[in-house]
């Protein structure tokens, strides 16, 4: 008898225990954003992990590289199977952890590094933090960039515990909230996030003179672990500058990752140089004043780089695969259909 009312409280013991975890996950799960409908910037490092694997092109960066650069126009023109893996104002050593755990899914054969971050040496805020991090899957690249990107008055543990930094969205809930409870929305094509608006550049930004040119310590520390890590797998690491006109890129900014470019034999497009040659126009092809290209401007620009990209390192053209071509000629037709709206 005892035993068996030893056995009952052990039960009972479990059985409080697992509903107080699944009431704990549940409550989590309805108090994190969804980034479905809004803010969907939040959903794209997740998305990624549903499609890992088979890309010759990684693009890595800010926003620089989801809004201006579209892996559909790349496969349209040249079979090039890319996907970008940016995430708001995407810091230099939150591009290395992202690029380190992408290694882990696939090996590509050319990395694309936005360098417009070599600007920021510090964390920005916990708000983009936790556009880039909070839906990263766990692993030593995550522990990693939470070590590298928490603000003074953030905490391991939130990111732990998400349940500990969203414990007082209750007031704030949405019916986006409970429709995608236990469902995924997301809203890129590889990674771009199409705009169609447009809004056009009516004042260049003011070239304000600076007190320090110089990019921080940390960053060149990032760029030569983002260049190693390329390395050790034979991957080729390749740079660029957006044409994005703002915020404001400097001449000296330039010339430093110039200088770098030549030290380590990089390739380095300045995109920015040949707005004219690309045929982006400012007052058709941008959606917010400059700071990011629209859809049309977005197929411009890729559609230059995939001459690049396929003349310049032997990449495949998968348009002549049939298994590929026709898991993108699906996509393509989503993406034309998004497009037309």
């Amino acid at each position: 008898m005892k035993q068996r009312n030893r056995m009952k409280t052990v039960l009972s013991v479990l059985l409080v225990a697992v509903i107080f975890i699944a009431a704990f996950l549940l409550l989590t799960r309805l108090l994190e954003p969804k980034y479905a409908t809004s803010l969907t910037e939040g959903s794209m490092i997740s998305q990624y992990y549903e499609e890992a694997g088979g890309h010759e092109v990684i693009f890595v960066g800010d926003c620089e590289v989801y809004a201006n650069f579209s892996p559909m126009e790349l496969y349209r023109q040249a079979g090039i199977t890319a996907y970008v893996r940016g995430t708001p104002q995407q810091l230099l050593w939150q591009s290395y952890y992202i690029l380190e755990e992408t290694f882990t899914y696939e090996t590509p054969k050319v990395v694309v590094l936005n360098v417009n971050a070599m600007r920021y040496s510090e964390p920005v805020s916990e708000a983009y933090n936790r556009l880039t991090i909070d839906n990263m899957r766990w692993s030593s690249s995550k522990v990693g960039i939470i070590q590298a990107s928490m603000t003074e008055e953030e905490t391991f543990l939130s990111y732990v515990f998400p349940l500990l930094c969203y414990h007082s969205r209750f007031d704030e809930l949405t019916a986006e909230d409970f429709i995608y409870l236990f469902q995924n929305q997301y809203s890129t094509y590889n990674g771009y996030q199409m705009n169609k608006a447009v809004n056009p550049v009516e004042t260049l930004p003011t070239k304000r003179t600076l007190s320090n040119y110089q990019f921080g310590d940390i960053c060149y520390e990032y760029l030569d672990r983002i260049r190693e890590l390329c390395e050790e797998h034979g991957t080729t690491l390749v740079l660029i500058k957006a044409p994005s006109v703002y915020p404001y890129w400097y001449d000296e900014y330039d010339a430093q990752i110039e200088e770098y470019a030549e030290e380590y034999g990089l390739d380095f497009y300045n995109f920015l140089d040949v707005a004219e040659e690309i045929g982006i126009d400012y007052s058709t092809d941008t959606y917010d004043a400059g700071l990011h290209l629209n859809l049309s401007g977005a197929t411009k620009l890729s559609t230059y780089f995939a001459g690049i990209l396929s003349e310049e390192y032997g990449l495949t053209d998968y348009r002549d695969d049939p298994e590929v071509s026709a898991v993108y000629e699906e996509k393509l037709a989503a993406y034309d259909a998004a497009a037309a709206e």
